[in-house]
């Protein structure tokens, strides 16, 4: 219970007293005081949100376990398929033992504006009738644990085909703890710095994606290209399966953005719609983006489109109307196509299926356009389109910081677990294929 109104009524006697009043108007003042503190309604468990956030956490949950295993697995080369899908899957497993144990307390407990305190290690004093908000405390968790599942598993496309898997697991492991649970209290914590300073990120545009393509990145670049690459041919083996999975994250991504609003409400309704706007948008603007430079449209292409609209919108979700979604997926699908084909041959790195091309890029470019076309009606901040030009300039801000702490902190952890492990699987094992050498399976 709290002390507020135990403490109200003394604090008011000291100071009317102090000012010479009569003590009856004293005693009067200092019992409306404790009543009116004491009216404040607690929360109450609402069981129509409740019954919304469970089905969005399934939805997100969905998106990484078969959604994004498939999406990836059909990407790669036969050879490496059960590698692919086992690294979503044992991402899904590890990721989530550690949000409960610590990840959870880091980045949703108050602490430091950096760094959430240990107070909830293990759940502890989590129980079936703690709230946050007006849902259960423990669909919150779960909720956010399906975001610390997913981010490190798309970082994982930057490597296929070459990690080995425990260094994988010990790499990742590391990553959640010590980058992502840091970056989500800066973001969505209590008293995180980047919220204070008014940085929009209503559903992951900097802490999943941006996050995410700029570990991949750095990850691509210091385990080096896949034996063979570009020379030899490196094209999906099965784009069906990546055209389901890719489905199933369209579908799963209703949760993630529709679900951030953590009610079944209007916003939320408005982020389900912006969604769908614009993961529609960008993959029809990469197709006709493709069609222009290569004279075909493909399957992939297409596919890659509506994921890099997804995560576009995924920042602005809950800022912005149906025509900001528009443009956003438009430009999204368009700068995608180019980093993903283009910027990728320009510098010169592998990342091999993508993710910082998609997520990196379509991150940043969607945290940017939330600032311009953010509305004050839909999420209480306004844009530059409606005259606050500084929004953008904190989006960057907030996306700058991302990306410096993410890519000393990736290339650190690479660093070490190098020195103890390795991070490469030998050349043999790399020409011959990853999922017989590492799992004694293959899907022959």
């Amino acid at each position: 219970m709290s002390r507020l109104p135990l403490l109200a009524a003394p604090i008011m006697a000291v100071t009317l007293g102090l000012a010479g009043l009569p003590g009856e108007a004293l005693a009067q003042d200092a019992a409306a005081a404790a009543a009116a503190a004491a009216a404040v309604p607690a929360p109450t468990l609402s069981a129509g949100d409740t019954a919304w956030m469970i089905t969005a956490t399934a939805l997100v949950l969905f998106m990484t376990i078969p959604g994004l295993a498939l999406f990836y697995g059909g990407m790669v080369r036969k050879m490496n398929v059960l590698a692919t899908v086992m690294q979503s899957f044992a991402i899904c497993c590890l990721a989530s033992i550690l949000w409960m144990v610590i990840g959870y307390s880091i980045a949703f407990t108050e602490g430091t504006p950096f760094f959430g305190s240990l107070d909830k290690m293990f759940l502890a004093g989590i129980g079936k009738d703690t709230l946050s908000g007006v849902i259960p405390e423990t669909v919150f968790v779960v909720f956010q644990m399906t975001f610390a599942i997913i981010t490190p598993a798309l970082m994982a496309g930057a490597f296929a085909d070459r990690m080995k898997f425990s260094s994988m697991l010990i790499f990742i492991g590391l990553w959640s703890v010590l980058i992502y649970a840091p970056i989500t209290h800066w973001v969505w914590g209590p008293g995180g710095y980047l919220l204070k300073d008014g940085v929009l990120d209503y559903a992951g545009g900097t802490v999943v994606h941006i996050n995410s393509g700029v570990a991949g990145l750095v990850a691509a670049v210091i385990i080096g290209k896949r034996k063979g690459y570009p020379e030899q041919n490196f094209m999906p083996h099965n784009l069906v399966l990546s055209l389901i999975g890719a489905s199933m994250l369209w579908v799963g991504w209703f949760g993630f953005n529709a679900g951030s609003a953590l009610a079944a409400d209007g916003r939320a309704g408005m982020a389900m719609l912006v969604t769908q706007v614009a993961a529609a948008t960008a993959g029809m603007a990469w197709m006709f983006a493709e069609w222009m430079a290569k004279g075909k449209p493909s399957v992939l292409g297409i596919i890659s489109g509506a994921v890099a609209g997804l995560v576009a919108i995924t920042p602005a979700s809950g800022f912005v109307g149906p025509m900001g979604a528009l443009a956003i997926g438009a430009v999204a699908g368009v700068v995608c196509f180019w980093a993903a084909t283009s910027l990728k041959k320009m510098l010169g790195y592998d990342d091999s299926l993508d993710a910082f091309g998609v997520h990196g890029i379509g991150g940043i470019i969607g945290a940017i356009l939330t600032g311009v076309f953010a509305q004050e009606a839909i999420g209480g901040t306004a844009g530059l389109l409606e005259g606050n030009a500084g929004q953008v300039w904190t989006q960057i801000y907030g996306i700058a910081a991302t990306i410096v702490y993410s890519a000393i902190g990736t290339a650190v952890l690479l660093k070490v677990v190098d020195v103890i492990m390795g991070l490469r699987v030998d050349e043999d094992v790399e020409r011959d294929g990853l999922d017989l050498a590492l799992h004694g399976e293959t899907i022959h």
